[in-house]
């Protein structure tokens, strides 16, 4: 078995072997067959990493081959036509009032989804562009993983907001040339602004503790001096004198920005930075708005080509501002309820839920007179909330004075919680100018969402500043509410959410302002990305039913999606795909739809489909509480999985705790890759089968005429292409002291006899064995009943390749199995060593199986060093025939134990990047 297809060919007949046996695991069979000649030297790690690297390639080319897929067309030219086609409108006036506001809001985020490495991504974006996506294209070396950092993830982030702005200015010059056709007396009227773009890369405060204010202040500079630069390239030859004056304004803050990078610790240095940045300057740029309206009138006499220029820098001018695009700031719910429990008093005694609580912010909004700030105000805060609102101040008073800004609150469940918000707001003068935004998220704000959006927009407060502001703003997450009840309740439930924000939006005459809904979903499916079509991507988060629901109110909506980390950036990894991705999304019409429609039987029949989700949801819940779930999922730590972003995964812990972690310890992004690398993603599929086996025998012919439910089950079928139980079922049997002690019971694998007995032995309490089995068991019952249901429901998009994927990820997991076996071997077989800071061999053991190979790999190190003083590096006169040949210290240790270990796993982490990138995400 030296090459893959080899492999593929075994694990194929090794599957015809289940019809004799249920039990028998020919995932786990072909791992103990590589396992084996791995040990008896038939095969060397060199032989399984060009193994690996293959498998590398193919996963490589199936992410391109799948990008290609969900944009295709990708050709500029294809997607200038597509661009056309979508102008409808047989008047001018409809025609300006469609695209005067933007299609969609898209956020780049920095979620911990940087699998690939800066090349990878390169080169996996260019095939998606040429369409060759094929395994030859990836046969490259592998290449050392990039490090992370805050730095790098803003460049990214900054890069694929710069080739969104690229392809949308080549949609603005589109929509400008139809007008002129259709319109040519009116089109210099036309104010096109199809998208904008926002970033939270630097401003996230929720749940870090790296980014400082003086760093959001300075990516803000640097974004301010890299927008005005384009600018100042785009009106070269139009508007030489502004594309001067934009050329000056962007050196200054450039200057600013490097003088903002600067250590500013000491008083005297801050206040330095501050003068600088706060003094007049004839290149200080803070409004756009004056030069906006000179473009414009240029346009006026401009010959059609200028004025084309003219109007699609201006478009862009509205769109972003002084920025690459509007910065959304973000904290968390706790924090603000501390920082206005300290304004008004009240420490700890003031219940944030009470009527009291929301009496007493009435009282203090209405009192609130704006404080003057500076910088200095800011370094001293130690509330982070509060620092939060300074430093918003300061953009607006010193940066950018006309681009809103947003605050989103993460884990907010309580209206007082946004009170307080505005308070601050308000106490900073910056009301005008915040769209403060509650997150929902959680099973409980989620449950009573409806109920919480009915008490904030029935106060006159919050009306009046929504009236300010132009829009309601709401922040909906399908990543962590997926982990707490399952990807299809999760979206049901949100969905259900939007709607409850019409409703309440009409009954407190709210209807003359936007509501903006920020759907937060990552890029694989267990986090709300639907996989089959841009369309589905775009409906699963916003719906049709939803959007009706504003559109028949008279609701002008503001939809906003996200692009999360390295994973979401590839959308936009080169200017055509960045185009094709603004085309397919245009098309999609997030913020239109026909009000006519009739309503999908799903909504009217909810005698069936509120139990059918209600149903799935309480299965989804009983996994999440479980302890076999838990520890199922926990089992490896988080040691499976690659750095992918500058956040950390978990909370720090000590040894004790980390064999007993809770999945409370596990963030969104992590929990689903562990499902992924497992083998099988829960939280999409887990509870379908059983709902449908209670429910009535009209659910399946309802969810197979239900635009919905075909939605939900298109879905459903992608993650269930490629979910193998037995999979879940081999990383349980790692664990089984039997399978040790019989492992060399025949006699074939003497050599091992040791190991394996020791292993056997250590292994004879450890309960994962049979937590695996229970949770193989369990998804076995629910899966044969969602099989049933499948064969009532048309499979509309077949998963292309289907089978020759599943085969990759089987053989993938073998090897895996494979080399874990091999690091517990090698483990097991290194000699005794002293006891040192409280860590035993046996814990060193524990960190193996746990996968926390780095702390191992440092223990190990320590107690066998092979760097010391030389009996060289001494000039003695007596002689000494010691050390001879035999006393080679503890390098023989490294080269059969320590080494080998390290290899093996980081050969595993290059399993783990190949299996995501077949289910196309990471996590």
């Amino acid at each position: 078995m030296t090459t893959v297809a080899s492999l593929v060919d075994r694990l194929r007949e090794l599957h015809q072997r289940t019809s004799e046996t249920p039990l028998f695991n020919p995932v786990f069979q072909l791992g103990l067959e590589v396992s084996r000649e791995l040990e008896n030297g038939t095969m060397s790690l060199g032989d399984l990493e060009r193994l690996v690297a293959e498998l590398e390639s193919d996963g490589l080319a199936a992410r391109a081959t799948r990008l290609t897929r969900l944009l295709d067309p990708v050709a500029p030219e294809a997607n200038d036509a597509a661009a056309s086609s979508l102008v409808e409108e047989s008047s001018f006036e409809e025609f300006a009032e469609r695209w005067r506001e933007p299609s969609a809001h898209i956020v780049f985020t920095a979620h911990p989804t940087f699998l690939l490495t800066e090349e990878q991504s390169r080169v996996v974006a260019s095939a998606a562009e040429q369409g060759t996506g094929n395994t030859a294209t990836f046969n490259a070396p592998a290449l050392e993983r990039d490090s992370v950092t805050l730095e790098t993830e803003h460049a990214a982030a900054m890069a694929a907001i710069a080739r969104g702005q690229t392809a949308r200015d080549r949609m603005s010059r589109t929509l400008l040339s139809q007008a002129s056709e259709k319109w040519p007396d009116q089109w210099r009227e036309f104010r096109p602004l199809p998208s904008r773009f926002a970033t939270w890369v630097g401003y996230d405060m929720d749940g870090r503790t790296d980014i400082s204010w003086s760093t959001s202040i300075r990516f803000r500079l640097s974004e301010k001096a890299q927008r005005l630069a384009s600018y100042a390239a785009m009106l070269e030859e139009a508007a030489p004198d502004h594309a001067k004056q934009l050329s000056f304004a962007a050196e200054h803050a450039t200057r600013m920005a490097t003088i903002f990078a600067e250590d500013l610790t000491a008083p005297d240095d801050l206040s330095r930075a501050a003068d600088a940045l706060t003094a007049d300057h004839p290149h200080k740029l803070i409004s756009l708005a004056p030069m906006i309206a000179e473009l414009e009138q240029l346009a006026v006499d401009s010959d059609d080509e200028t004025a084309t220029t003219l109007l699609v820098a201006s478009g862009a001018m509205r769109a972003d501002g002084l920025g690459m695009g509007w910065v959304h700031f973000r904290v968390n719910s706790s924090q603000l309820h501390n920082a206005i429990r300290q304004r008004l008093g009240a420490e700890r005694r003031l219940d944030i839920s009470s009527q009291a609580a929301i009496g007493q912010l009435r009282e203090a909004i209405a009192e609130a007179k704006p404080l003057r700030s500076n910088f200095a105000a800011l370094a001293i805060e130690s509330s982070t909330a509060i620092r939060q609102f300074l430093a918003m101040a300061q953009i607006v008073e010193h940066i950018d004075a006309d681009s809103p800004i947003r605050m989103l609150i993460a884990e907010c469940e309580q209206p007082t919680t946004v009170l307080a918000a505005l308070y601050f707001a308000k106490l900073f003068g910056v009301e005008d100018r915040v769209d403060v935004s509650p997150l929902f998220e959680t099973q409980t704000a989620l449950e009573h969402g409806g109920r919480f959006l009915d008490a904030l927009l029935s106060e006159e407060i919050y009306r009046d500043y929504a009236r300010l502001r132009g829009r309601v703003c709401i922040q909906t997450g399908f990543s962590d509410a997926g982990r707490f009840v399952g990807q299809l309740p999760a979206s049901l439930a949100i969905e259900r959410l939007q709607g409850r924000l019409a409703d309440a939006m009409v009954a407190n005459q709210l209807t003359d302002v936007a509501a903006l809904i920020f759907n937060t979903h990552g890029e694989s499916m267990g986090r709300g990305a639907h996989p089959t079509s841009i369309t589905d991507r775009v409906d699963w988060a916003l719906s049709p039913w939803a959007r009706r629901r504003f559109v028949r109110a008279g609701i002008r909506l503001e939809p906003e999606m996200t692009f999360q980390g390295g994973d979401g950036y590839l959308f936009f990894g080169t200017d055509a795909l960045a185009q094709a991705t603004l085309t397919r999304i245009f098309e999609a019409g997030p913020n239109r739809t026909d009000p006519d429609v009739p309503t999908d039987e799903f909504y009217r029949r909810t005698d069936l489909t509120l139990d059918f989700y209600r149903d799935i949801r309480r299965d989804q819940l009983r996994h999440l509480r479980s302890k076999t779930y838990s520890r199922a999922v926990t089992a490896f730590g988080l040691g499976m999985l690659n750095q992918t972003g500058s956040r950390v995964s978990r909370r720090q812990s000590d040894l004790s705790a980390d064999r007993d972690m809770s999945l409370r310890q596990i963030r969104a992004i992590p929990h689903n890759a562990v499902l992924q690398q497992l083998g099988y993603p829960v939280n999409v599929i887990a509870g379908v089968g059983t709902a449908a086996e209670g429910a009535s025998d009209e659910l399946p012919g309802l969810l197979a005429e239900s635009p919905r439910g075909r939605q939900m089950f298109r879905l459903l079928r992608a993650a269930n292409a490629l979910a193998s139980i037995k999979t879940v079922a081999a990383y349980g049997e790692l664990f089984n002291s039997a399978y040790w002690a019989s492992r060399p019971y025949r006699g074939t694998e003497q050599h091992l006899e040791d190991p394996c007995l020791a292993l056997a032995e250590y292994l004879t309490k450890d309960d994962r064995t049979g937590v695996f089995r229970r949770l193989a068991s369990r998804l076995r019952v629910d899966a044969m009943k969602l099989h049933r249901l499948l064969a009532h429901i048309p499979d509309e998009t077949p998963l292309p390749d289907r089978e020759n994927k599943r085969r990759a990820i089987g053989v993938l997991q073998a090897l895996r199995l494979a080399l874990l076996q091999h690091m517990f071997l090698k483990v097991v077989s290194v000699p005794p060593f002293s006891r040192a800071n409280d860590i035993s061999r046996d814990d060193v053991m524990e960190m193996v199986f746990t996968l926390r190979i780095d702390d191992a790999l440092a223990q190990l190190r320590r107690a066998f060093p092979t760097s010391y003083p030389s009996i060289t590096d001494f000039e003695v006169a007596s002689p000494s025939d010691y050390p001879d040949q035999g006393a080679n210290g503890y390098r023989s240790i490294h080269e059969n134990y320590i080494e080998p270990l390290d290899e093996a796993y980081q050969l595993s982490l290059r399993v783990s990047t190949a299996i995501a990138n077949i289910f196309g995400a990471h996590g």
